[in-house]
């Protein structure tokens, strides 16, 4: 993450940003000790990581392998063999790319859309069990100075944004 610029800040901005820093450090490593609590294989014998395909289907809409790993920056190999598990368990299908009928692109079956939304609920629990003792002001104040990081990481460096990102929450049902 090297800066755009190679102006000095003052101290002060340099000592809350590393504060800031540690923080975001402490929870992307509670967030992974979280995922890992969960087994491998969730409950419906998909491997976790097999999710972040579906969840890119259901935001993005149907794509063609290469995209998805580019997308996920993983390998074909990799997207392929997690994709024919989501299509074995009937949570993602193949279609005739429209644009090359010799391509196909996956998309979420209505299967799929049903365990997504169910993996999302017990992730909105878990949540809203963590900030329980938050009050409604403080949750909305986090969410939208998460999402003023989050648009100012993506302003700052344009090649780290997702393709749907929308300063905007998303409409209720479309998150994830």
């Amino acid at each position: 993450m090297a800066p755009n610029s190679s102006a000095t800040r003052p101290k002060a901005e340099l000592d809350l940003a590393d504060q800031l820093g540690h923080e975001l450090v402490r929870l992307v490593r509670l967030i992974n000790k979280a995922k890992s609590q969960v087994s491998k294989q969730g409950p419906d014998g998909i491997e976790r990581a097999a999710y972040a395909i579906l969840f890119t289907l259901i935001h993005e809409g149907p794509q063609r392998t290469s995209r998805l790993a580019e997308s996920l920056h993983s390998e074909i190999s990799t997207i392929s063999r997690q994709s024919s598990s989501l299509v074995q368990h009937g949570l993602v299908e193949r279609q005739a790319d429209p644009e090359d009928g010799r391509a196909c692109l996956l998309a979420p079956t209505a299967e799929g859309m049903r365990v997504f939304e169910e993996n999302r609920k017990k992730r909105n629990q878990w949540l809203a069990e963590v900030l329980g003792d938050w009050t409604e002001g403080e949750i909305q104040a986090l969410n939208r100075l998460f999402g003023r990081l989050n648009t100012g990481i993506e302003n700052h460096s344009p090649q780290l944004a997702d393709a749907q990102a929308s300063p905007a929450a998303p409409a209720k049902g479309a998150n994830a």
